[in-house]
C-alpha cells in the first residue's frame, strides 16, 4: 500500500501561499517587463514580446527555488544552456532558414555540447529551448536570426526575476537555522 503524503500544517501552508505569491507577482512583473523592454528596444511582430514574457516567466519559474544556492544553480543551469542554444541556432540562422532536419540536428548538436562541456543535465533544457528558438524561426521566418538574441534576453531577463523573486520569498519566510540553537 502507498503511503499518503503528510499534508502541511498551518505555518507550512502560510509559507507556502507566501511563496507562491511571491513567485506568481515575479512573474507578472516579469511578463510584463519582457514584453516591454522587447517591444521598446526592438522593432517586432506582435506576437514577439508575448512569447518573449511567457519565455521570461518559464525561466523565472525555473530558477525560483527554496534556498539561494538552488536558485543560483538553476541560474547557471538555465544559463549555460541557454547560452549553447544560443549559439547553435544563432549560426544556423545566420546562414540558412527553418528545415525539419536542421531542427533534429541542432537539437541533437545540443545535447552533444553540452554533454561534452561536462554538464549533461542542461541538455534537456538545451534541446528545448533549441526547439523554441528554431519553431519561432519558422513561424517569424522574416529576420529569424533575431529569435536566439530575443530568446537569450528573454532568459536573461527571467533569470534574474526568478533569483530575486526567490531572495525575497526567502527573506519573508523565516527558516529555521540549522544546527543546535
Amino acid at each position: 500500500m502507498i503511503p499518503h503524503p503528510k499534508r502541511p500544517g498551518w505555518g507550512e501552508a502560510r509559507d507556502a501561499a507566501l511563496s507562491s505569491a511571491v513567485l506568481g507577482l515575479a512573474c507578472l512583473a516579469t511578463f510584463w517587463l519582457a514584453g516591454s523592454i522587447l517591444t521598446r528596444l526592438y522593432v517586432v511582430p506582435r506576437p514577439d514580446p508575448l512569447l518573449g514574457g511567457m519565455w521570461a516567466v518559464i525561466a523565472a519559474i525555473f530558477v525560483f527555488r527554496e534556498s539561494h544556492t538552488r536558485s543560483r544553480s538553476a541560474a547557471v543551469s538555465r544559463m549555460a544552456a541557454t547560452s549553447v542554444s544560443f549559439v547553435l541556432c544563432l549560426i544556423y540562422l545566420i546562414f540558412l532558414p527553418f528545415h525539419p532536419w536542421a531542427l533534429a540536428l541542432l537539437i541533437g548538436l545540443s545535447v552533444l555540447v553540452t554533454t561534452l562541456a561536462g554538464r549533461p543535465g542542461d541538455s534537456v533544457t538545451a534541446a528545448i529551448t533549441t526547439t523554441v528558438v528554431m519553431v519561432l524561426a519558422a513561424v517569424s521566418p522574416h529576420d529569424a536570426w533575431q529569435q536566439p538574441i530575443f530568446r537569450f534576453a528573454d532568459t536573461l531577463i527571467g533569470v534574474v526575476a526568478g533569483i530575486a523573486a526567490a531572495s525575497i520569498a526567502l527573506r519573508l519566510i523565516p527558516h529555521p537555522s540549522p544546527g543546535p540553537r
